[in-house]
């Protein structure tokens, strides 16, 4: 927008995205064994900290400041901390795997659709408890993606939608081990079974 660095800051947005954005390419390059490169290895979480505009950020520091705090107050700071952070590297490696598009991955919103992830196990937990239908939980996670469908159809498909589903995905998960009790209440089901 031009507010700071003045004509020399024009290419500075796309430096970054060079060097922290996320794409398939490094997802292949770290297949093929260069691990101890870690540029490669923290581009899996630090395309997260970049946007595309202010639009984009102020959008997505919202969601993260409301879904984190519900799902911090249930779970605790670090165990929202660490689902974020899962559900980050987990919208990357599902991007790297499906998308077939070289457009870069960039933006909080893998994270997102984890806090999401948790929040659904979260709700999941509450109408367990109250004995209602647990596929109630799954709703808003639904009326997201018929929204991101619907804007696909008609303004065109984003391939982030697949780093989103993979966020989700990842984000449920992590939340079933980090919630209150997940370990325990996990092991105790697996062995039940």
């Amino acid at each position: 927008m031009g507010l700071a660095g003045g004509p020399a800051a024009v290419g500075w947005r796309v430096g970054l995205l060079e060097r922290f954005a996320f794409s398939p390419a490094v997802l292949e390059q770290v297949l093929q064994g260069h691990w101890g490169d870690m540029s490669l290895l923290l581009r899996f979480v630090s395309y997260a900290f970049l946007h595309g505009s202010v639009t984009h950020a102020l959008f997505a520091g919202a969601l993260l400041l409301a879904l984190g705090k519900f799902v911090g107050e249930e779970m605790g700071q670090g165990a929202t901390l660490a689902v974020f952070i899962a559900a980050t590297i987990g919208g990357a490696l599902a991007f790297g795997a499906f998308a077939v598009d070289t457009q870069p991955l960039f933006g909080s919103y893998p994270g997102i659709y984890g806090l999401i992830g948790a929040f659904t196990y979260l709700l999941w937990l509450r109408l367990g408890r109250t004995g209602e239908n647990r596929l109630k939980a799954f709703r808003l996670i639904g009326g997201l993606l018929a929204v991101q469908l619907l804007f696909g159809a008609l303004f065109g498909a984003n391939p982030q939608w697949i780093a989103d589903i993979g966020g989700f995905v990842a984000g449920l998960a992590a939340a079933t081990v980090f919630a209150p009790g997940g370990w325990a209440a996990l092991r105790q089901r697996l062995r039940a079974r």
